[in-house]
């Protein structure tokens, strides 16, 4: 499975997001899990704060 819209990330899986800084797409170097209102880092279990636009599932 490629890389999908934001908005259709699922809740409940380990997800490895994509983002947009300064004009170029990096790829997160870590999992991340969906929450109602953000994204958390599976590996810290602490919030991240990015805004993401592509996600794929985590292959780690």
């Amino acid at each position: 499975m490629g890389w999908q819209p934001i908005d259709t990330a699922p809740y409940g899986r380990e997800l490895h997001l994509s983002v947009i800084e300064h004009g170029e797409v990096h790829a997160l170097a870590f999992p991340c899990w969906r929450l109602d209102n953000g994204w958390l880092n599976c590996l810290t279990n602490k919030r991240v704060s990015v805004d993401p636009t592509h996600w794929r599932n985590w292959e780690g």
